[in-house]
């Protein structure tokens, strides 16, 4: 019965693809808008408490939440199902933007303003916790082992994707208004536009059927008590250790690409954030295309190869980034922001299928989930903060290059040693006897 009723492999991967780049154009927003308008309109320095607010919720208080959501979204997502779980993190993600673009500022309702925009962003970092996960899972299981690694980083693509409709919206919006109408009321209409999207992404995910793995495993599955966490852990521990270990390289190079680079680019290289902006959003365009053609180089070649490659490549690729940022020239600018992305697209994209074939059915989106957003923290969530920090303590880049190296060389060893997953059988890793070895079905 759940054959027949199974959704085409094409509208699974349309359906991820949307939900994906609408929660983190959602997510990706409240960061532009942070650096444009927030710090007028819902931090004034003349407020000490919002100061202090600010400091802690521009960039750090979603990745705070999203190991939360992980464990949320993936308990009831490995006992209820994938579908249910990622139509309610939509709801939670967009609902929360939406009403961000219609809070009352610091000026209205004096301090109450920021801490009603700070729970808003722990409602956004909550949803995008439960939603990565849940995403590349229902992906992965609904396609087959041989081309796996390609469907599954699809979903992968929606990082990028949502970072360029959130910049491209916000760039318009700029170009058409004057910065009075801007900041006064123009900066509201992303955040109003992110209900309509949320209506068209709901609309497509509630299309979809249940992923026929986790339909199979709930089928075949005893009675059990036992919460799917702790599932993981009895059984899957190393690899927990192995996603951790495996995101380290791809958040900490991805964030100081994206995020650190504005901070370097307008102090020590005296660049136009704007000049540096338009080279992160080419590298962002070409990024988005890159990321399913390393997902599928993973299927012919392995998970381990590809994401070695992405690992040294943004490891070494470090030492020739920031000369070619203080060269000051927008080509250059653009050559180091792209192929930084491109490298790190060879981790990002078998990403998804690598961490998928690591844990049973009835714990993966527990384990997949937690194991990502804890490393979200230790390395994304921190990564432009050592970064800054670094570049005041010594006056130097050279500290950030060895710190994203340090990065890839813990990645290197944790890939290295992991074992290669690509063409395993979903469905044999959900024995208890199989499952803390994962050894089954070794291509």
């Amino acid at each position: 019965m759940a054959e027949k009723s199974r959704t085409p492999i094409k509208k699974i991967v349309g359906a991820s693809l949307v939900g994906t780049t609408i929660e983190w154009y959602d997510f990706f927003l409240y960061g532009s808008a942070a650096a444009l308008v927030f710090p007028a309109l819902f931090f004034p320095k003349s407020d000490p408490l919002t100061g202090t607010l600010l400091s802690f919720l521009t960039y750090a208080v979603g990745f705070v939440a999203r190991p939360l959501g992980a464990l949320v979204f993936g308990h009831y997502g490995d006992r209820l199902g994938r579908k249910k779980l990622l139509v309610i993190s939509l709801l939670l993600m967009g609902g929360a933007t939406f009403l961000i673009g219609c809070l009352p500022t610091h000026a209205a309702i004096g301090s109450a303003a920021p801490l009603l925009l700070t729970a808003l962003r722990l409602v956004q970092g909550f949803a995008l916790g439960g939603e990565w996960g849940g995403a590349v899972l229902i992906v992965s299981e609904h396609g087959d082992p041989a081309r796996r690694g390609f469907w599954a980083s699809w979903p992968q693509a929606g990082a990028p994707g949502g970072n360029l409709l959130a910049t491209a919206v916000l760039a318009v919006l700029a170009a058409v208004q004057s910065d009075e109408a801007f900041n006064s009321w123009g900066w509201r209409i992303p955040f109003l536009l992110s209900g309509l999207l949320v209506l068209v992404g709901l609309w497509i995910r509630l299309s979809i059927s249940e992923s026929p793995v986790f339909q199979q495993a709930v089928a075949n599955a005893k009675p059990s008590t036992t919460l799917p966490i702790v599932e993981v852990f009895r059984y899957h521990w190393r690899d927990v250790i192995t996603a951790i270990g495996a995101r380290f390289a791809e958040n900490v190079s991805y964030y100081v690409i994206t995020a650190f680079v504005l901070t370097y680019a307008t102090g020590p290289a005296q660049l136009e954030k704007g000049f540096v902006l338009n080279a992160v959003l080419i590298g962002s365009a070409v990024h988005f295309a890159s990321i399913p053609l390393w997902g599928a180089l993973s299927d012919r070649l392995g998970r381990r190869p590809v994401y070695l490659i992405g690992a040294a490549g943004v490891g070494l690729w470090t030492f020739a980034f920031f000369p070619l940022i203080d060269t000051r020239n927008f080509a250059a600018i653009t050559f180091a922001v792209t192929v930084g992305l491109v490298l790190h697209g060879a981790m990002y994209g078998p990403q998804a299928a690598f961490f998928s074939e690591l844990f049973g059915t009835r714990m993966r989106y527990s384990g997949v989930s937690f194991g990502a957003q804890i490393a979200s923290i230790v390395a994304g969530g921190l990564a432009p903060l050592i970064a800054v920090a670094l570049l005041q303590a010594y006056g130097s880049a050279l500290p950030v290059m060895l710190y994203v190296a340090a990065a890839a060389v813990l990645t290197l060893i944790t890939v290295f040693v992991a074992k290669e997953t690509k063409g395993r059988d979903l469905v044999t890793l959900d024995a208890p006897e199989t499952a803390s070895a994962a050894e089954s079905v070794k291509s």
